[in-house]
């Protein structure tokens, strides 16, 4: 298996996300951020945000800061369904960059983890 599969899987195992408290998911691929809320005891996405959806001004931001922006619409989305606390899933990725200007967007919008 690839070493990113075996990181991505040994830290999901110790994560699970609940109604309360869930998982906050995060995916990054070279263009764009994806993040979504997921309640794992049910299976379902509770919310999500991605930086394709953003309008044609705000694409021409740098990908750091579409994280952080995608962060505060997700904590903004969070609070409409009355969820304050998450827990974060980086996956395999290192927390720096855009992953962790994605968190801390999501932490100044309001979002705990």
């Amino acid at each position: 298996m690839d070493n990113k599969v075996l990181r991505k899987n040994r830290s999901r195992a110790k994560i699970s996300g609940t109604a309360d408290r869930p998982r906050l998911s995060v995916f990054r691929s070279n263009r764009f951020v994806y993040a979504q809320l997921i309640d794992d005891e049910k299976g379902k996405t509770l919310a999500a945000v991605s930086v394709k959806d953003f309008p044609k001004e705000k694409k021409k931001m740098t990908k750091t800061e579409q994280a952080k922006l995608a962060g505060e619409i997700l904590a903004d989305k969070a609070k409409k369904l009355n969820i304050q606390k998450a827990v974060f899933h980086k996956s395999f990725y290192r927390y720096h960059g855009r992953i962790k200007a994605l968190a801390d967007g999501a932490r100044s919008g309001g979002l705990q983890f």
